[in-house]
């Protein structure tokens, strides 16, 4: 497996792809990048997290950069950090959802966001230089550890006008979490403490070894289902192992479905809004999110902006639009009022506000939303050309349906739609289909990868 590297930063299997060297000539490159200025720093818990920290860290000292290590802690504490120290950059190390053999690198921009398309040519450039400036004996950088942050973000969301924690504590909510064994473990618990609930802990330990593969869907959270069923909960909590991803299990044991988790942090937002004589505002989610989404915010008299997928595009559309709200339907929910990046601890806060406001239980606040289903699938890369299937795909269909071609390929016919697009971190296709059933979507997923591996 090579290294992939993309507009999320790059990841690779440690010892293989991702190595010492690699590590050295990527962290040089952003020392450049960031002007040798202050660089924040954290991890996602996994067991070789430590180790490539270190280098990491003393790479950055060699280059003459002041390094703010905040330590085990979400992606989204890491840019929190990164704004209050007026730091020139942030990195992030983790693989977010990938296996436990794999880690990575994320980085961030002076502003808290995720470096953009052309910011990540220039800090590629740089990367790939021969040669190396390193700074003299007595110009190097300093270290600096900082916990605090973990304490910093939860104020954040305990601050937030409105989220009312001594409503929520009213509710005596209890809430199973499981956080795969990464950065969550620590965060999610002492959150939900704060706003009153009794906590189940599963796989909490923060040991970096993850208890099931981490990325946070139905198929991988079972355990957590049956544990809310059992333990007569709420609501079950799952987070990817950067905490930048949240799904919801309710009450019954069955999944909320993290399309909703975004659909929901709209509702909340915009109700809100409406509450205070405000709307008009902007909705921003990307290609691959639910249409529930549109149909909330038009209850609202809010527009939806839809970009590519990933992080820095629905931020930074956000950030030019001025959206209040957005996110991506795999879980993550974009706040600007605490930061603008997908963040697992402001979707807790806003669902526990949301719940508590709706005053029933997680399943019939679903069910008052719009129903529509996803199903998503893969196909591996191997010889195939995924330009040369879009191509073929997009002829096929351009006349007689709508067709979006800013990030691979999307169909949107009537009452359901199709995304077809290369992986950023995966040598895969991903093909995503909605539909009002979840048999018409799982036909259409079908349907396209059949035409796809035709091509």
């Amino acid at each position: 497996m090579s290294l992939m590297v993309s507009i999320s930063g790059i990841r690779g299997i440690v010892g293989e792809s991702l190595t010492p060297d690699v590590i050295v000539n990527y962290i040089a490159g952003f020392a450049e990048y960031c002007g040798r200025g202050t660089v924040v720093i954290g991890r996602d818990g996994r067991c070789t997290g430590e180790s490539i920290a270190k280098i990491v860290s003393s790479t950055l000292v060699q280059m003459g950069c002041v390094v703010v290590d905040i330590g085990i802690c979400p992606t989204p504490t890491v840019a929190i950090a990164v704004e209050q120290e007026h730091a020139a950059g942030g990195i992030i190390i983790t693989a977010s959802h990938n296996p436990m053999q794999w880690n990575g690198l994320k980085f961030l921009a002076s502003t808290g966001l995720f470096l953009d398309a052309s910011e990540n040519q220039e800090f590629w450039r740089m990367a790939a230089r021969d040669t190396r400036v390193y700074a003299a004996w007595d110009r190097q950088g300093t270290y600096r550890y900082d916990p605090s942050y973990i304490e910093k973000h939860i104020d954040a969301i305990l601050s937030l006008p409105s989220v009312h924690a001594h409503e929520i504590k009213g509710k005596n909510f209890s809430v199973v979490v499981d956080c795969v064994n990464a950065a969550g473990g620590v965060i999610v618990p002492e959150l939900l403490r704060r706003f009153g609930c009794r906590v189940i802990e599963m796989n909490c330990e923060v040991s970096g070894i993850f208890s099931h593969t981490p990325e946070p869907i139905p198929e991988n959270l079972t355990s957590l289902a049956a544990r809310v069923v059992a333990e007569g909960a709420d609501l079950g909590i799952a987070v990817d192992p950067d905490v930048d991803r949240l799904v919801l299990i309710n009450e019954k044991g069955e999944p909320f479905v993290e399309e909703y988790t975004v659909t929901s942090a709209v509702r909340f937002i915009l109700d809100e809004e409406q509450k205070h004589g405000r709307t008009g505002h902007t909705v921003v989610v990307n290609l691959s999110t639910t249409r529930a989404v549109d149909d909330v915010a038009r209850q609202y008299g809010a527009s939806v902006l839809r970009t590519a997928v990933g992080e820095i595009n629905v931020a930074s559309r956000m950030r030019d639009a001025g959206a209040i709200v957005g996110g991506e339907g795999s879980g993550g929910v974009i706040l600007p009022a605490v930061h603008l990046g997908r963040d697992a601890i402001v979707g807790i806060g806003i669902f526990l506000q949301l719940l508590t406001n709706f005053g029933g239980t997680a399943s019939a606040l679903k069910a008052s939303m719009p129903q529509y289903h996803i199903v998503k699938n893969k196909i591996s890369l191997g010889a195939l050309v995924p330009d040369a299937i879009m191509a073929s795909l997009t002829a096929r269909y351009e006349r007689t349906e709508k067709i979006t071609t800013e990030d691979g390929l999307k169909i949107d016919f009537a009452d359901s739609w199709v995304h077809l697009r290369k992986s950023n971190t995966e040598p895969i296709i991903r093909i995503i289909a909605e539909a009002r059933t979840i048999a018409a979507a799982a036909a259409l997923v079908e349907r396209f990868q059949q035409e796809a591996l035709a091509v």
